[in-house]
């Protein structure tokens, strides 16, 4: 029993020894300037004191960048456009223009070819030509002349019966009349076109093909969206403008005076030089005198820059004779110099080229012949006639 509570003694004792030494037994402080490591970092002991070592530089946390400025995405360049020369262009849509024109032809070569022609048969050949829109007046001339020369001529083999009736319907269209567009500038001002027509006849595009067809030509054109009153026509006629790099002037009102915007075209046309300025004019019914007037308004306040070399007629050949009435009364207003005929691809009543010419003493300068950029052609009397005939 006497040896159990030694050990007992003797245990505390040491464990009382280790706490103090441990807990009670004074710390040396580490001398100052000099870099505490952290776990796992002590350099080994070699006996000798450690020596003095810098601070290591306390770096900042790189702050967070503030993101560029987002730049403003620029607007794409359009591709400009390199329209084909105008020159040959009918030619090229002969076919086009004879697949809506085949029907009349072919009648009158099937009625002319009869074995004996009496006189029910050159009342069907003039029916033809009526209803194809040449008018009751020049259909009857044609007959006649056509009568005339059959009975001068004896035989009536399928070649001699189709160069008489080309012979008849060229001669009828007037091949010696000017058909040239005034577009060279002269006197240190641009060529000046005025484009007028009703609603619905095409006017403006035909002004933006028309810009094509002269780019192409090698001129260079001012646009004029002088029609007001459509919101959509300024627009339209500044996109055909881009695409061939001609400038447009127009309103940023709608409803402003068409006249302001017509003289500030031409003003700017002769001040950056160039060769040809195009105005588009508001479509007006003929029977509204006040539209009318305005019309004609236009014309005398561009008068006061300078002259307008050509007023051109936008009619709709599929209109028939009420695209005739339309011409009488612009007629009376401006004076017109030729005649745009458009969609004559969609009719088979391409006579209207023979009845507006004979009312109105004009030429039809230009055909349009399908919805494509490049489908506005030069008229050539010949070429015509020969897509009729096929």
């Amino acid at each position: 029993m006497e040896y159990v509570i030694l050990a007992i003694v003797l245990a505390v004792l040491l464990v009382g020894g280790v706490i103090w030494l441990g807990l009670v037994r004074p710390r040396r402080n580490l001398p100052r300037g000099r870099t505490t490591y952290g776990p796992g970092t002590e350099p080994e002991a070699t006996g000798q004191a450690p020596t003095a070592t810098k601070p290591l530089p306390v770096t900042e946390a790189p702050s967070a960048e503030a993101p560029p400025e987002a730049k403003p995405e620029a607007k794409p360049a359009l591709d400009i456009e390199r329209p084909p020369p105008s020159a040959g262009r009918l030619v090229r849509l002969r076919a086009r223009l004879a697949r809506s024109q085949t029907g009349v032809g072919a009648a009158l070569l099937s009625l002319l070819s009869r074995d004996r022609l009496d006189d029910d048969t050159w009342d069907e050949i003039e029916e033809v030509l009526i209803t194809a829109d040449v008018g009751v007046a020049p259909a009857r001339v044609m007959v006649d002349e056509l009568r005339t020369k059959v009975r001068v001529l004896g035989t009536r083999t399928p070649d001699d019966v189709k160069n008489l009736l080309r012979d008849e319907l060229i001669a009828q269209l007037n091949p010696d009349q000017d058909r040239s567009l005034a577009t060279e500038p002269h006197g240190g001002n641009p060529a000046v076109i005025l484009m007028v027509g009703v609603n619905g006849t095409g006017k403006t595009t035909t002004c933006g093909k028309l810009a094509r067809n002269l780019i192409g030509d090698g001129h260079t054109v001012l646009l004029g969206a002088a029609d007001t009153f459509r919101a959509a026509a300024a627009d339209q006629l500044q996109t055909w403008g881009e695409r061939v790099g001609a400038e447009t002037v127009r309103s940023d009102r709608e409803g402003a005076d068409p006249a302001s915007v017509a003289f500030e075209a031409v003003t700017e046309g002769i001040e950056k030089k160039v060769d040809a300025v195009l105005i588009d004019t508001a479509g007006r019914l003929h029977t509204k005198t006040g539209l009318m007037d305005e019309l004609g308004k236009v014309k005398r306040v561009i008068e006061k820059k300078t002259t307008v070399d050509e007023v051109l007629l936008v009619l709709d050949a599929t209109t028939g004779q009420n695209g005739m009435r339309q011409a009488r009364v612009f007629a009376e207003v401006v004076n017109i110099t030729g005649i745009v005929l458009t969609k004559l691809d969609g009719t088979a009543k391409g006579g209207i080229v023979i009845s507006v010419q004979r009312e109105l003493g004009v030429p039809v300068k230009l055909v349009g012949l399908g919805e494509g950029p490049d489908d506005l052609a030069p008229f050539d009397p010949a070429a015509f006639v020969d897509a009729i005939l096929g």
